[in-house]
């Protein structure tokens, strides 16, 4: 691994910060910028919705706004991994954010639903494998202690974008405004793609020679699509979601036993470190997205208005930023304690919001509030404590050759886990009552119930990142 070799100390590499110095400022700009873009987007677009339908109609297509982007950011995020060979990274950045320009355009100038959906996929592949790049990216343009410390910069991008997205989103809301939300967007792709050339290297295509792995991306995509779709059926609901495992366990069966592979050689052989680390990373997202439903219970059960919900529930994104400025200095043994601990949090945290937030309180008394207000920080704490713990291993964990799909399977499993995360939320809510019998009864008991069973992935992540602890030891 030649390149770590030469790149294995720096001094003074404790702050984030680092990354804005002049000798890395142009490509922090650049993979930054690309991650931005994926996180504020998507919160633009989940917060425009439901003007896009008021305005120009298709309602029944309403939660395909946001499926359809995150099977397209998959596939995004895969492509830069299984890119032809010997077209490098930097003309990648080139080519993708062209396309999220494109996607941009289109969903812009949609006449009606099913546009503004075409226009979402095409947005999803360059924002995705926008999102990839900048993991890609990692090992070439910063020295080895400061790979933690990129992560760092990306998890506070996301929470920043908790706050931001929604209120950007606010200033488009009215009538037809929502079409200036992705027509802005169009110049900022192009400018991304003129500027890459210039502020990225180009670097070197160390992949082995090797043919896509259709079937394996075929099942995953197909997972997503209907795991997505289980958020919106009723009578079909579980079925989907079975559906959607036995599909991703057809593509991990077939990755198993194939020498032509999506993931690095490894990721889903459980006596492997990377595929721990893999296994953590999907466990704690699929935890993570419960808080989906955290707003509705505000709401109902506590009397919260709206707007005050919302920036309650943007306090598990200010949670993983903290935690992650605050660990980013950790090394060694120290940064494996940040893993166990921060899923340890995270599970804890999540349990406890089926006592703290499943509370009957009609007078909307804040102080009854604050207990689940805590729980809320510390799951996005203990996610943001060890999350660029994990993803520093899994680039210290493979060959120069499987860099790419290394990375490339970072956002990959962070998709993945959003995707059946909230559709094993939505399952588990509306089991317990959230529907019928509906109302505040109905409303207790899918609290209740959905943030016990939810915390069950976080117990099988914590057994997971032990065992990356022990074999660090």
């Amino acid at each position: 691994m030649s390149n770590i070799d030469q790149t294995v100390a720096i001094p003074n590499a404790s702050s984030v910060f680092r990354l804005f110095l002049p000798e890395h400022l142009p490509a922090t700009m650049m993979l930054g910028g690309g991650v931005t873009l994926y996180a504020v987007e998507s919160y633009i677009t989940a917060t425009i919705a439901p003007s896009i339908v008021r305005d120009i109609g298709g309602l029944s297509l309403f939660s395909w706004v946001t499926s359809i982007f995150v099977a397209a950011a998959i596939l995004g995020s895969i492509f830069v991994a299984i890119r032809p060979r010997g077209i490098g990274l930097r003309t990648i950045y080139v080519i993708v954010a062209l396309v999220f320009g494109v996607g941009s355009l289109i969903a812009a100038a949609a006449p009606s639903m099913p546009v503004v959906l075409i226009g979402r996929a095409v947005q999803g592949l360059g924002t995705g494998a926008l999102a990839a790049l900048g993991y890609a990216f990692i090992r070439f343009v910063y020295p080895e202690p400061l790979w933690p410390k990129a992560s760092t910069l990306y998890a506070a991008i996301w929470g920043i974008a908790t706050v931001i997205g929604p209120t950007l989103g606010g200033f488009f809301s009215s009538g037809s405004s929502w079409r200036y939300a992705f027509i802005v967007l169009v110049p900022l792709g192009l400018l991304m793609a003129v500027l890459a050339p210039r502020l990225l290297p180009e670097v070197r295509d160390d992949r082995d020679q090797a043919k896509t792995p259709v079937a394996q991306i075929g099942l995953l995509l197909a997972a997503v699509l209907m795991v997505s779709a289980a958020g919106a059926a009723t009578s079909i609901r579980a079925a989907l979601v079975v559906a959607s495992v036995v599909a991703v366990s057809g593509a991990l069966l077939i990755e198993r036993r194939s020498r032509n592979r999506l993931l690095p050689s490894g990721a889903v052989t459980l006596s492997s470190p990377i595929s721990r680390v893999y296994l953590t990373m999907l466990a704690m997202t699929v935890v993570l997205v419960s808080d989906v439903f955290i707003p509705y219970f505000l709401q109902t059960l506590h009397g919260v208005t709206p707007i005050v919900s919302g920036y309650l529930v943007a306090l598990v994104a200010l949670g993983w930023t903290f935690a992650a400025f605050l660990s980013s200095s950790l090394s060694g043994k120290r940064a494996d304690a940040a893993i166990v601990t921060g899923v340890f949090l995270e599970t804890a945290a999540t349990a406890s919001l089926a006592i703290f937030l499943a509370g009957d309180n009609p007078d909307g008394h804040m102080l009854l509030v604050v207990p689940a207000s805590i729980c809320m920080f510390v799951m996005g704490f203990g996610v943001g404590l060890g999350w660029a713990h994990l993803v520093a291993m899994v680039l210290k964990l493979v060959a120069d050759k499987e860099q790419d799909k290394a990375s490339s399977a970072i956002p990959t499993m962070s998709s993945l886990g959003g995707a059946f995360g909230a559709a094993l939320a939505g399952v588990i809510a509306n089991g317990a009552g959230l529907v019928d019998p509906g109302g505040i009864a109905g409303a207790l008991s899918a609290a209740h119930w959905l943030y016990l069973v939810m915390a069950l992935p976080g117990v099988l992540a914590i057994g997971a990142s032990l065992t990356l602890s022990r074999g660090a030891a």
